[in-house]
């Protein structure tokens, strides 16, 4: 019995590095993140940021190939609608077929995220940073995540990071004074 379950294993692992060869590689948006990053720095308030910030999802979501995109869009769209088990689904899928692509990750720990499976989104957001280091939304999501888990020095270092790169971010109010993240002694 062990045999036939290590031989499934093997197919399996041989099976997602088949597909993951088949994946081409995301394209390479860094300079134009960081150029939008900067604009949203330089913003006068916060709405002229958020428009600038959702001009960052267009380069998050440009998915490496049309399959790819379609299980991407397919997936965002079922947890939407709080289909958060098929969404994780689709996710694994995208995950298996482009392993170097940061959105799978980033969104399967969103869907995670709000099923309060904390501890399962955390290895995604760390993935997609480190296959996207200014993906903002995945560091201000890993500071949600940190929080959720209670770990509050981290989540309060992950959301100063998130900040240095958009300061306009919405979660900023999480550390003024009072909120769960302000750093002690600045409570109310």
């Amino acid at each position: 019995m062990k045999q036939i379950a290590s031989a499934c294993l093997l197919y399996v692992a041989l099976s997602v590095a088949a597909n993951a060869q088949d994946c081409p590689v995301a394209p390479d948006h860094s300079a134009d993140v960081s150029a939008i990053i900067a604009q949203i720095q330089d913003a006068e308030n916060e709405q002229a940021a958020r428009v600038l910030s959702n001009q960052l999802w267009e380069f998050w979501t440009d998915a490496p190939d049309e399959s790819a995109q379609a299980v991407l869009d397919r997936g965002m769209t079922r947890r939407n609608a709080w289909d958060l088990l098929g969404a994780i689904e689709d996710f694994d899928r995208l995950i298996a077929y482009c392993p170097s692509y940061a959105e799978g990750y980033n969104q399967r720990a969103f869907a995670h995220y709000l099923r309060q499976d904390f501890q399962s989104a955390l290895p995604d957001l760390d993935r997609a940073i480190e296959l996207s280091p200014n993906h903002v939304a995945a560091i201000s999501g890993r500071a949600l995540t940190l929080l959720g888990l209670q770990r509050i020095d981290e989540a309060r270092e992950a959301l100063s990071q998130a900040l240095e790169l958009n300061p306009w971010l919405s979660e900023r109010h999480l550390m003024a004074p009072g909120g769960p993240l302000a750093l002690p002694g600045e409570d109310i």
